[in-house]
């Protein structure tokens, strides 16, 4: 049998693993019967479907992601050769499909209500004694939640297969976003029924979330673009993209709480619902925050609990939710148009508190974005000291009308840098002056720009500020990959001038380190080998690596060559994150080429539209930034190659070359083919150019795009003559 192990609800056991390296890349797929395939197929599913809950829900992945991607590729290859095995619940359907007009409008399994809330003690009193009274001498047990600050969502399961997704909308009607929802890993496509049979119809409810730790990193990818105010305005747009594709690169999670709606099982209590949908495979909140009570006490105590520990969870709850857990009662209490009866939320009081401002200053962020920042009379809010808080941007200090001496609301709502919510009303006080942005960079005295809404800073290489943040960005992990540069160091050696521009980090010594506060000598020379060890070193003529310092040799000896992505992502040019710098690294394939390409170049690549192809073009004629990469590239990098560079006789006849697919090919997908095209060294563009040496037309092609290639002369090929001349033994079957 392919596929041995165990498979344990938790702990070590598994043991597929060591087959994954022989009989997985071993048998070909298009061997098998279609029985071996199909149980091969289910078998795949059960365990990447389990190792997604381990990864996305709890936190404890039991096997390397390089292992994943193998079992994950093995049920790729599987469901390519036996097409009809590619079930609507396998992993592979969890990425975004073609865009949409628009969202249907679905109706609710059941009305989805809004809660009743209040921050007063003394509400949830009444709410107590108005159950009391409403139900007798029925005993009165409550189930305690915290009340998730998300986007509500209700999922459908027919026959244990996820068939809808639709926002709340308002709470009859909502909109269908089906597609966005299945790329969210914590997500079951189908329910599991290995402890409890799956019923014929469920509708559940929950909530769509954001982790801090994942908004924060998120906004810090979009530095250039005005970013995300909070974790669930990320989550609501994220959820209502009309491109699936792009709401799968966000770091969305679900949480679910409630049966709105079930046939062929029944449940006494809510805590057993819940304990069901766990059960199921459904992602349901942390059972240690789950708890029964009895009395008012007991709620006020869940509630302080949670008050107090709030700011330490990764993610946003704005209260608790406090039910009836016996649902025979709830009927007996019944609903209001806007609220059911049997619960309520209880909220927190409000991060925020009102401080006065005693300045306005600037801050310089790596891509040279001035954000206005006020600083203020220390005030405690949720716990923690504040005495700086941001002002966004120029547009949002001009709307809001902040001045140097106004008295304010501040927040603290899980930002890393509180905000300034609005001004208090102070009709006796006079004010200041207008805050202007200045017109200089306070930190190298460059002219100013404006770019919408934010005032920057365009010494992009040369200015201080700036720099401290491209050398942290340079030698992070997705970038150069330098330990030990983070951004206590980077700002020590900007400030004492030893890095006056990126090229001169190739420069330092050990003793310009010693010299240091906090470096003592074996962290000085642990940091001068991991630089040098990310560049070429060159020795002049007749010198011998012995007279090196040790470091320099121990270097030369474990230098490794840098992945161009990961160089090209640690450059810090706008718009380009880790995604587009592999993209770019692997059509160019060459810094050079990256470097020269013209704005018509840069769009062939998909996803590189006319804003981002003018940004990285921007970025690359500016007469500072030319400069400092020729200094940095002068300091000798040795790249390795892109991915999908051709080894041997499988790139012969395809590198270099631009190919466009379009229409239907019967034989197979548009997808793979490009895969495997990209693997033999050939550049897959969307678009027909001038440069585009072949375009291969399936049934139903774009016409636009036939014409085109009939304009420039560019050879057209129908499915049967590209099959011709692709190469013997170079099927499509696996190649990634």
């Amino acid at each position: 049998m392919l596929l041995e192990g165990t498979f344990p609800d938790s702990g070590a056991g598994f043991t597929i693993l060591s087959m994954i390296s022989s009989d997985f890349r071993g048998v070909d797929p298009a061997q098998l019967s279609p029985q071996g395939a199909a149980a091969e197929v289910e078998r795949l599913v059960e365990v990447i479907g389990r190792h997604d809950r381990l990864y996305y829900e709890e936190a404890a992945p039991e096997i390397p992601d390089a292992d994943y991607d193998a079992l994950f590729r093995r049920l790729q290859d599987l469901e390519a050769a036996h097409p009809s095995l590619r079930a609507p619940y396998s992993p592979t359907q969890r990425v975004g499909g073609e865009p949409k007009q628009e969202f249907p409008n679905l109706e609710h399994a059941a009305p989805m209500l809004s809660l009743d809330s209040s921050y007063e003690p003394g509400d949830v009193r009444r709410f107590d004694q108005r159950l009391r009274k409403a139900l007798g001498n029925e005993k009165v047990r409550y189930i305690l939640e915290p009340k998730f600050d998300g986007v509500s969502l209700e999922l459908v399961y027919e026959n244990g297969i996820l068939t809808r997704a639709v926002t709340r909308g308002n709470g009859r009607v909502g909109e269908g976003v089906t597609e966005n929802v299945r790329t969210i890993r914590s997500v079951p496509l189908r329910l599991r029924e290995d402890k409890r049979a799956a019923p014929p119809f469920l509708s559940v409810r929950g909530e769509v979330l954001m982790c801090l730790s994942d908004f924060h990193a998120l906004n810090q990818r979009r530095i250039e673009a005005e970013r995300y105010k909070n974790p669930r305005n990320a989550t609501s747009g994220a959820l209502r993209q009309l491109d699936s594709r792009v709401t799968s690169k966000r770091p969305l999670t679900v949480r679910t709480y409630d049966v709105l709606a079930i046939k062929g099982h029944s449940f006494e209590s809510d805590m057993e619902a819940m304990s069901a949908l766990k059960a199921w495979g459904l992602p349901t909140p942390d059972p240690e925050s789950v708890k029964l009570a009895h009395s008012v006490a007991e709620i006020a105590d869940y509630h302080r609990q949670f008050a107090t520990t709030r700011d330490s969870l990764d993610y946003e709850i704005d209260g608790v939710v406090i039910k009836l857990d016996d649902l025979s009662l709830r009927p007996r209490l019944g609903s209001t148009s806007h609220h059911p009866r049997w619960a309520m939320a209880f909220k927190f009081e409000p991060h925020r508190k009102v401080t006065r401002i005693r300045s306005i200053r600037t801050d310089v962020a790596r891509t040279g974005v001035l954000t206005p920042v006020a600083v203020l009379h220390p005030v405690k809010i949720g716990g923690v000291k504040v005495s700086r808080a941001s002002l966004h941007n120029r547009e949002e200090l001009d709307r809001k009308d902040i001045r140097e001496g106004d008295s304010v609301w501040i927040r603290r709502a899980g930002d890393v840098i509180p905000q300034v919510v609005e001004r208090v009303q102070e009709e006796d006080r006079e004010r200041g002056e207008p805050f202007r942005m200045p017109a200089k960079c306070p930190a190298c005295g460059t002219d100013l720009v404006e770019k919408g809404p934010f005032t920057a800073c365009p010494n992009h290489f040369g200015c201080p500020a700036q720099l401290k943040g491209r050398i942290v960005h340079f030698c992070s992990r997705n970038a150069l990959d330098i330990r030990g540069l983070g951004e206590k160091a980077a700002n020590l050696l900007v400030k004492e001038g030893l890095v006056k521009k990126l090229a001169d980090l190739f420069d330092l010594q050990k003793e310009d380190l010693t010299a240091l506060e906090g470096f003592g000598e074996a962290s000085a020379d642990n940091l001068v080998e991991a630089i040098q060890g990310r560049r070429e070193v060159q020795l002049p003529r007749g010198w011998s690596p012995h007279a090196l310092a040790p470091s320099l040799r121990r270097a030369l000896r474990g230098r490794r060559r840098v992945r161009l992505a990961n160089f090209v992502a640690g450059l810090g040019i706008p718009e380009v994150g880790v995604t587009v710098a592999g993209d770019l690294a692997t059509h160019f394939r060459s810094f050079a080429a990256i470097r020269d390409a013209t704005k018509e170049a840069l769009e062939e690549i998909p996803g590189v539209g006319p804003k981002m192809s003018a940004a990285i073009r921007g970025f690359f004629d500016d007469p500072a930034v030319s400069t400092a990469l020729d200094n940095l590239i002068a300091k000798g990098f040795r790249f390795s190659p892109p991915d999908g560079t051709p080894a041997g006789e499988e790139g012969r006849g395809w590198v270099g070359r631009t190919v466009v697919l379009t229409g239907v090919l019967k034989n197979m997908k548009r997808s793979e083919v490009g895969r495997a095209l990209r693997k033999r060294g050939a550049r897959i563009t969307s678009a027909v150019s001038a440069r585009t040496d072949l375009v291969v037309a399936g049934s139903k092609p774009s016409e636009s795009k036939l014409a085109r290639a009939r304009e420039l002369d560019v050879k057209v090929m129908g499915e049967e003559e590209f099959l011709d001349v692709w190469p013997p033994g170079a099927g499509v079957e696996g190649e990634d």
